[in-house]
């Protein structure tokens, strides 16, 4: 069974990107390749436990279990050492990356506070969004009971377009509340 924005995009998205574009081949059409939701915890230096629940929380979050990232050198005055644990991501994909896109624009986003949405700005250059989330409690999956500390995470979504404007264009129409 298909995730509904995976059905969305095939029904809806395809033909609508290939009309405004001026594709030929459905294969040319920008699609969602990965989501990569990133935790940087640069307290796990001093205390090991923090990393253990940013993990717990990322595999809650997410529903895959997150990798632990290592620093890749060495930095005198943040007392880090290269291949010390300072954080853990998930890269999402298919099935999981739809719904999980899914869940974010239509549940956590809108429970943010103060919302008034996102920056339209924060695209790389070649279609892909970074989006930056101040606090881990907004997902509704995370009981808020449980948490020591709020964590912020960032969350990429890459595509295969190829210009800013048809990545933006790609995620407006997956629902992303982009602001104006």
């Amino acid at each position: 069974m298909k995730a509904r924005l995976q059905q969305k995009y095939q029904e809806e998205i395809l033909p609508s990107l290939m009309k405004r574009f001026g594709y030929t081949s459905p294969m040319a059409v920008p699609r969602l390749t990965k989501i990569v939701v990133n935790m940087g915890l640069g307290e796990a230096v001093t205390d090991s436990k923090v990393l253990d629940r940013a993990v717990e929380e990322l595999s809650v979050i997410t529903g895959q279990k997150p990798v632990i990232t290592k620093a890749r050198k060495s930095i005198a005055g943040f007392k880090l050492r290269a291949g010390m644990p300072i954080g853990c991501m998930v890269t999402l994909r298919k099935q999981r990356m739809y719904e999980f896109l899914d869940r974010l624009v239509n549940i956590t986003l809108p429970r943010v506070r103060d919302f008034k949405g996102v920056s339209p700005k924060a695209f790389d250059g070649r279609g892909n969004y970074t989006l930056g989330l101040r606090e881990q409690i907004i997902f509704p999956e995370v009981n808020y009971d449980k948490i020591d500390k709020i964590r912020g995470l960032s969350v990429s979504v890459i595509t295969t377009a190829r210009t800013d404007e048809e990545g933006y264009q790609l995620l407006k129409e997956f629902g992303m509340p982009f602001s104006s």
